[in-house]
């Protein structure tokens, strides 16, 4: 990759020269040059080549020498790193450069090779911190997309390993759906349609991990969700129920004058799962989720409970029942199974 320098030098002759002993770098596009004549036009220069990597500068220099440069590169440009070159090479020169910034410093008559030592040093670390702040922002925007306990997961040494692997595990699976949104979807423009939907999955998310459970995943304007540990069902349930109320107080202004009052139904099952990676490693798409019946199940649920309904079967109701108030609904037919269930409304 090409590195950009800037030379900062009002002496005449060592654009040329240096032109002449990086000739080689220049013409294989190693090395690309920048000249200014002082420190104001460095800034001017940088201003037109914000992609420079780093700073070569004399010290002596008419209108801004290149100690006050030091001072504003650090202020404009944390990430560029500047050496000095200057015939002014005694120790309060050196310390003072160092203080306000410099990498390093090197005296003239410029020794060539070391000069060239010096770059390839000074760009090698700017291209480390370079690789550290994207791994900060990348690192950053996962967390926007992958939950933390995902996160945690891929920090264990057996990570790699267990790239396929699963585990059996008790839990809480809870599947949250917007009711008519798509309706809403039809009428309004796609950025007022997407706040709102950021909106309700933000108040889903903060109830979500405020019981100790985790996003497995966004499906347009539905949420599943798990909750493992102790107490797995009443926290969900708990969740669940502070979702609903939480969305139920909201009142939308649609374009068409028209208003629109949300509503989510739930659907909650509890049991054994099984836990891990479902994708393709060959693909390199993965997605760490939980699957099975009871997954399966739960989704129904939802499918089939009324605006404002959090609904569970029978077998989750015997557990719920005396903590939380519900409601029997009947026995439904669920798609692809052979019995009806029987479920019940939490009302609180």
């Amino acid at each position: 990759m090409k590195a950009k320098i800037l030379v900062v030098d009002d002496e005449a002759d060592l654009q040329l020269l240096i032109k002449q002993k990086f000739r080689r770098q220049i013409r294989e596009q190693q090395y690309e040059f920048v000249f200014a004549e002082n420190g104001l036009q460095a800034l001017e220069a940088l201003a037109e080549h914000p992609d420079v990597d780093m700073v070569l500068s004399d010290i002596n220099m008419p209108e801004m020498d290149g100690l006050t440069l030091l001072v504003r590169l650090g202020e404009t440009s944390p990430l560029l790193k500047s050496v000095i070159v200057s015939a002014y090479g005694d120790m309060d020169n050196i310390r003072m450069a160092m203080n306000r910034g410099a990498f390093d410093f090197l005296t003239k008559p410029i020794d060539f090779r070391d000069l060239e030592v010096t770059m390839e040093k000074t760009l090698q670390y700017v291209s480390q911190l370079k690789d550290t702040l994207k791994a900060v922002r990348e690192n950053d925007i996962l967390r926007m997309y992958v939950d933390a306990s995902v996160l945690q997961f891929m920090t264990q040494e057996t990570f790699e390993k267990s790239l396929m692997t699963s585990e059996n595990i008790e839990g809480s699976v809870v599947f949250m759906d917007m009711c008519g949104f798509t309706a809403i979807s039809e009428k309004e423009q796609p950025d007022r349609v997407v706040k709102l939907i950021n909106k309700y999955f933000d108040v889903m998310v903060k109830e979500i991990i405020a019981q100790g459970g985790h996003v497995d995943k966004f499906m347009g304007d539905a949420v599943m969700a798990v909750f493992r540990g102790e107490y797995h069902l009443d926290r969900a349930v708990e969740c669940s129920l502070a979702v609903r109320n939480h969305i139920n107080g909201f009142k939308e202004e649609l374009s068409d004058q028209s208003g629109y009052f949300p509503k989510v139904s739930i659907g909650i099952n509890s049991g054994e799962m099984v836990s891990g990676n479902i994708g393709s490693a060959a693909l390199k798409r993965l997605d760490y989720t939980v699957i099975g019946d009871v997954v399966n199940v739960a989704q129904r649920l939802q499918s089939i409970a009324k605006p404002g309904q959090v609904v569970v079967p029978d077998s989750a109701y015997e557990k719920l029942k005396e903590a939380f108030q519900c409601s029997l609904v009947g026995e439904v037919n669920l798609k692809n199974k052979s019995n009806p269930v029987l479920i019940y409304e939490v009302l609180e």
